[in-house]
């Protein structure tokens, strides 16, 4: 039988050797968390003054998990650390929310930052490919028609990456930032922000056919911005495109090589 699995909060006072907690839920059992009292127990204690004395409610239902928020003004908020910045939240009493991730993070503010804990859900499970069945009438076209192994799916690629890296990473890299971070890779070593920007206007205009947003919309920037978001939201970009740029190391030390190369041509 499938079962959700809770890993607990590991307590400060515990020390880093410490090992993770975890209950496993089977369909139909539930646990509470929050900050707790003696006259309100709960099985995941989140011991911080911010945290409500009954924050909220997990429920194991089949293959998936419900939260309810139980809390009168706090929201919950529920992350995909594989979504590339993903969450869903939980608003103020809101019951049985179904939670679609496999893998969550629950995450309450509080007054120095957050504190949270981790949910697994079994396995999602997906329809195998069959050749059985034929389509009849119109052939399906792909609404994003996208060549890994060109170069204008690169520049996405680093655009991307910071938000892949960092759900919170708020920033999307300039033309030059992109320049510098594909330059390593063999094939690019003479890539220039003229061609990123080619490749950034064809993106836009013919693969991901953007609308320009209007008003306050300035420069390549609303078009790097949008470009991220849309990439993300339709998951054209996943961190397993990320193996397609170079290694971060290397990229770094390229950027030295060049920048003293620079200050000894001027000595």
């Amino acid at each position: 039988m499938e079962t959700v699995l809770v890993h607990l909060p590991v307590p400060a006072t515990d020390g880093p050797e410490a090992r993770t907690r975890s209950l496993s839920l089977l369909p139909g059992q539930k646990v509470r968390f929050g900050r707790g009292i003696p006259e309100c127990p709960v099985d995941i204690a989140l011991a911080d003054p911010a945290v409500p004395r009954l924050a909220g409610e997990i429920l194991a239902v089949d293959v998936h998990w419900q939260l309810s928020n139980l809390s009168g003004g706090s929201s919950l908020l529920v992350e995909n650390p594989e979504g590339a910045g993903e969450f869903i939240r939980v608003p103020p009493r809101r019951l049985a929310a179904p939670i679609p991730f496999e893998f969550s993070r629950v995450v309450l503010a509080t007054h120095g930052g957050t504190v949270g804990f981790q949910v697994f859900a079994p396995r999602h499970s997906h329809l195998e490919a069959s050749g059985d069945g034929v389509e009849r009438g119109a052939v399906t076209t792909t609404p994003f028609a996208l060549d890994l192994n060109a170069t204008y799916f690169k520049v996405l690629v680093a655009l991307c990456e910071p938000r892949l890296r960092d759900a919170s990473a708020v920033g999307v890299p300039s033309t030059a930032s992109v320049v510098a971070r594909l330059r390593p890779h063999p094939e690019h070593r003479n890539l220039s922000t003229t061609a990123v920007d080619f490749h950034i206007d064809y993106l836009a205009g013919t693969k991901l056919r953007l609308r320009f947003p209007g008003r306050g919309a300035a420069g390549l920037s609303w078009k790097r911005e949008t470009l991220v978001s849309t990439a993300l939201r339709f998951g054209l970009v996943g961190e397993e495109h990320l193996s397609l740029l170079p290694l971060r190391g290397v990229a770094a030390r390229s950027r030295r090589t060049e920048r003293t190369a620079a200050t000894e041509g001027s000595a």
